[in-house]
């Protein structure tokens, strides 16, 4: 069997039906790529063929390139790597042109055969780049399918050809939601933004398409940018209109990616100069814009990181060899923010919820929360009245913990406080079958402690969910001392089927994402103390890619929350504490009621309605600003190594037994610099020499906490990488 099979009817239509074999979607090889192309030459040079239908075999069209390939393609291409990438794409992308000339008479534009594409569902990247070459795009009227193009978000952009025949089409102000923002659209939404020309019902696609081609005339199949007098929409850069577009689009991408992300600013770069020069050229520059992308080191560990290793995640790399343990039956305790998005994701997944709380009025309350979730998205067009139905009728809201038994997985969510969870473990252990699983979701409270409580220690485990659970995409997973594989692979099997992505971690204080998050949040304070402008500090967060600089996010979380962990920590710590100097800035700005955006009073200053207005000016009174400020990139190796440096020490103490887990789970979890791959991927980038002398200049200025793990020290002798000696090669030998 082979990817793509070609068949002709009795009309002279030949259908070409992409069907990867062994996947669910299909996804683009280089093998299939050559397939396709010998088979569209086949057609075009056969005289009883009239016109071609490119479709599916599957009930997608497609999930775009296989990112394994192109995550290597900067590898095993010899001495010059760009040539050899380079190469790659511009063949690609003379095939692409078959497909758009179609045998026409490059001088005259006629005697072409017409090549539609019918598109059964989601068309995703190259998947989108291959319809957008031929002359018409049919999609089912299919609601659930994606169309666009995300290339973006894993570090690269459309370098098929997608970037440069999409602006043609629609112009730059119309394509940059897709381009620069991955945005994916509906066949309704795509037909009306102009990406694809026509939906129909799906019984009717291949059908729709076969008669456009027996019907197509020669001006049908020449592309806008092929014809005489062609003129891009919206403008070119020196147009007057498109002037004004390409420096809106500039200003828009350098503040939202402050300059971080390669991709963005290449394919930019790759839309501007490929508007002032013919088709053929701009491929030309669009090529050479993606081989830079691809031969700097921000798009592998991107793609590594965001689609090889979460996909591994997702399928299990880690998973204990123990039956199948999917959940039919979960019981929430604790209808609150947390017990209710809890509750919300796994009806929407499919699994029955018990939700409880200690009185039906606080239960239906957590229940309510599903139904405004769900309400949004009917009023947005993304459910309807019949899922919302059928998603509620699955959460059965009760204070009566007898509505427990049956259950196959409880996850409680009761108050932070280990007396109250053991006396809820207790009780509902009383109820519960032998097999059930009894899960704990917890930030900071130590899994070994609480599984005292329990019964079976070894059915006993951690669930971190991340607040808001329905947006948040990372589950942290926690094994006690005592816990068993069992437990393990409910748990992994349980966040599989609620389609979030899981990391498991050993039992320590604050498990791993709250440990290395808890050290930029203070790094910032410090800073503050010691008088370092707070602008400075939260820009210098954001030009290294952080989501939200640490006294936004300490806002966030809220203050209180923060004082409630210095003194639990101090507590166990004793003299060993470490963060007296953090303490000074936490509770002055509790001691002032200003607990952050909730008390509409912290770091920021905010209005009425909570919108955040900027950096409080009253700060400056307890802790003046300096004269001399630092440079900036000292302030940001200070953030980001606070944070990096706690996921080697985590590797180190066993807390962390998979790289690609410390990745995925900081990427995902707070927002830990997306464009470096994660903390030990931007470890390897600076180089592990780099990185410990470093470690050494920080913490003779600035203290031990700097101070260069052991690990990474005999790394930078040795000469090693963290993927190089621990990634999952290295594991798997």
């Amino acid at each position: 069997m082979t990817d793509f099979t070609m068949k002709v009817d009795a009309d002279g239509v030949a259908i070409i039906t992409w069907d990867t074999v062994g996947k669910s979607m299909n996804v683009m090889s280089r093998e299939a790529f050559v397939l396709v192309s010998d088979l569209v030459d086949q057609a075009l040079a056969d005289p009883a063929v009239k016109g071609i239908v490119l479709t599916s075999g599957k009930d997608t069209f497609a999930g775009g390139m296989d990112l394994n390939i192109i995550a290597s393609l900067r590898d095993g291409t010899g001495e010059d790597p760009a040539e050899a990438i380079f190469g790659f794409i511009m063949d690609t992308h003379a095939i692409l042109r078959k497909i758009e000339r179609a045998g026409m008479d490059p001088k005259t534009l006629k005697g072409g055969k017409p090549i539609a594409a019918a598109l059964p569902g989601t068309a995703l990247g190259i998947g989108l780049e291959l319809p957008l070459a031929c002359h018409r795009i049919f999609a089912a009227d299919n609601p659930k399918a994606k169309i666009g193009l995300p290339e973006i978000l894993v570090g690269i952009f459309p370098g098929a050809g997608g970037t440069t025949r999409l602006v043609r089409k629609m112009g730059a102000m119309a394509a940059s939601p897709l381009l620069l923002e991955g945005k994916l659209n509906d066949p309704q939404r795509a037909k009306a933004a102009g990406v694809i020309d026509e939906v129909v019902p799906a019984d009717q696609l291949i059908e729709a398409a076969r008669q456009w081609v027996l019907n197509a005339k020669d001006a049908d199949i020449v592309k806008p940018w092929d014809q005489k007098g062609y003129k891009m929409p919206g403008g070119t850069p020196y147009h007057p209109a498109g002037f004004m577009t390409f420096v809106g689009a500039s200003a828009m991408v350098n503040g939202k990616t402050q300059g971080v992300y390669p991709a963005a600013k290449a394919l930019l770069s790759a839309v501007y100069e490929g508007a002032l020069v013919p088709f053929d050229t701009a491929l030309k520059i669009e090529a050479r814009w993606f081989t830079n992308v691809l031969l700097n080191p921000s798009s592998s560990a991107m793609i590594r990181s965001l689609f090889i290793n979460k996909e591994a995640l997702e399928k299990g790399a880690n998973r204990p060899a123990v039956a199948d343990q999917r959940v039919q039956k979960v019981g929430v305790l604790g209808a609150g923010m947390m017990g209710a998005g809890i509750a919300y994701v796994s009806a929407l997944a499919g699994i029955e919820v018990v939700l409880i709380d200690r009185d039906q009025a606080a239960a239906d309350k957590g229940k309510s929360y599903a139904e405004g979730i769900l309400d949004k998205g009917i009023q947005r067009r993304k459910v309807t009245p019949e899922k919302k139905a059928e998603v509620l009728a699955r959460i059965t809201a009760t204070p009566d913990l007898s509505a427990l038994k049956g259950c196959d997985l409880i996850v409680e969510a009761v108050f932070e406080d280990p007396g109250v969870k053991a006396e809820m473990t207790q009780k509902v252990e009383a109820i519960i079958g032998g097999d059930c699983i009894f899960a704990t979701n917890t930030s900071t409270l130590p899994i070994t402690d609480l599984a005292r409580a329990s019964a079976r220690p070894e059915q006993f485990i951690g669930i971190h969910f991340f607040s808001p659970v329905d947006k948040m995409n990372l589950v942290e997973i926690i094994k006690g001392k005592k816990t068993g594989e069992r437990a393990v692979a409910k748990a992994l099997d349980f966040v599989r089927q609620i389609r979030k992505t899981p990391i498991v971690v050993n039992d320590a204080r604050f498990f791993y994402a709250n440990r290395c998050i808890i050290p930029y949040l203070n790094e910032g304070m410090r800073m503050v103390a010691e008088g370092v402008a707070p602008a400075l500090v939260e820009n210098a967060a954001r030009m290294m890619g952080m989501p939200l600089g640490p006294l936004q996010l300490i806002d966030e979380t809220s203050l209180d929350l923060g004082a409630k962990i210095a003194k639990a920590t101090k507590a166990a710590m004793g003299d060993a504490y470490p963060d007296s100097a953090v303490d000074d800035v936490v509770f002055w700005m509790v001691g002032q009621g200003r607990l952050g955006r909730k008390s509409k009073s912290g770091f920021y200053a905010y209005d009425e309605a909570g919108k955040r207005l900027g950096l409080w000016d009253g700060l400056a009174a307890q802790f003046p600003v300096a004269e001399d400020q630092p440079d900036l990139t000292t302030v940001q190796h200070r953030l980001m190594f606070a944070q990096a440096l706690e996921a080697v020490r985590a590797l180190e103490d066993g807390v962390l037994t998979d790289i690609r887990e410390g990745d995925v789970g900081a990427i995902l979890g707070w927002g830990f610099a997306p464009w470096s791959g994660g903390p030990f991927s931007w470890l390897d980038m600076l180089g592990a020499a780099y990185t410990a002398d470093r470690c050494d200049q920080l913490a003779e200025a600035f203290g031990s906490r700097f101070a260069c793990p052991a690990l990474l020290r005999e790394m930078a002798e040795k000469g090693q990488s963290f993927y190089g000696r621990f990634g999952p090669a290295k594991k798997a030998a």
